[in-house]
């Protein structure tokens, strides 16, 4: 069992590294959270419906089309969240899923995280939040936004089970102001929405003097067979549920964000080792991987 087991982590890690036309190096790919999470997400890529594309047709997701429809009235609510300054960076470490992003300029506000809508949401953005529960492929969804000179570095997300939604709510309506997925740039316009496989690498970068606020939407992947499609839904509702992070106080917080600011303690003292001597901080790094898989392998 031990060695199917190894075969598959290491030929599910190598079909990620190489899935897409844009790749990352063998040391930055390595050491990524998409290659520890590859023989999952290998799974759904086996028993999904949709093709290996970067950008998916909207037409195979017909009742998202309510979410666009409703854009105007969902803008509203998303510019009133964020004239009362609620569109914002955590203030705590209690965001694992995007703690990295905020100190490039990105902001969120949740309305639901693989599970019911944030109470601040539904007191905020009523309708929205209506609009989100109605729609059970929805699994999570916030108002996102991207400030003039803002980015988001090459990443590729964590979890397969998921595609990802935006729909432009704000926008420059300018080139400039752009995501790229797999080497394909798109540029946000209001009122118009793009499905995206968020597994591929990917970046964004807002270079005008306008903000960008879209509404941001994790959609759940189909599957040919309702056991995989069970199985992702309780996979998602064990790993991603315990991802929660609050908009303000009553709002839910996720078991890895309670955690989070004690695994970040550990970041800190990395980047400390890192700034004193870098070849001792790749040699700890790689020790503590390879130690890590010895004993996992060990251990079944």
């Amino acid at each position: 069992m031990r060695w199917f087991i190894l075969i598959w982590f290491t030929a599910s890690a190598a079909y990620v590294s190489r899935r897409g036309t844009v790749r990352f190096g063998f040391w930055r790919q390595l050491s990524d959270h998409s290659t520890f999470m590859a023989p999952v997400n290998c799974l759904w890529y086996m028993l999904s419906t949709l093709k290996s594309n970067a950008f998916i047709d909207k037409k195979l997701f017909p009742e998202l089309a309510a979410l666009q429809a409703n854009w105007k009235t969902i803008r509203d609510e998303a510019l009133a969240v964020d004239a009362a300054q609620k569109i914002s960076a955590s203030s705590n470490y209690n965001d694992i899923g995007f703690n990295s992003f905020f100190k490039t300029g990105w902001r969120r506000f949740y309305l639901k995280w693989y599970d019911a809508p944030h109470p601040s949401a539904e007191a905020l953005c009523p309708v929205t939040t209506r609009l989100l529960q109605d729609i059970p492929t929805v699994k999570a969804a916030m108002f996102a936004q991207l400030p003039p000179g803002a980015s988001l570095v090459r990443h590729r997300d964590p979890y397969a089970g998921s595609i990802r939604y935006h729909l432009g709510l704000v926008t420059p309506d300018d080139p400039k102001c752009y995501i790229d997925v797999d080497g394909q740039h798109y540029y946000w316009r209001d009122g118009e929405a793009v499905l995206f496989d968020e597994t591929y690498i990917h970046y964004a970068k807002n270079e005008t003097d306008k903000s960008r606020i879209v509404l941001f939407c994790d959609i759940e992947r189909p599957m040919y067979f309702r056991w995989a499609a069970a199985l992702n839904r309780m996979f998602s509702a064990i790993l991603l549920r315990a991802a929660t992070s609050p908009n303000e106080a009553g709002d839910r917080t996720g078991f890895l964000n309670l955690i989070f600011k004690y695994l970040y303690a550990v970041r800190r003292l990395g980047k400390r080792i890192k700034a004193w001597h870098r070849p001792t901080y790749y040699m700890i790094k790689w020790i503590l991987f390879g130690a890590i898989i010895v004993g996992l392998f060990a251990a079944l």
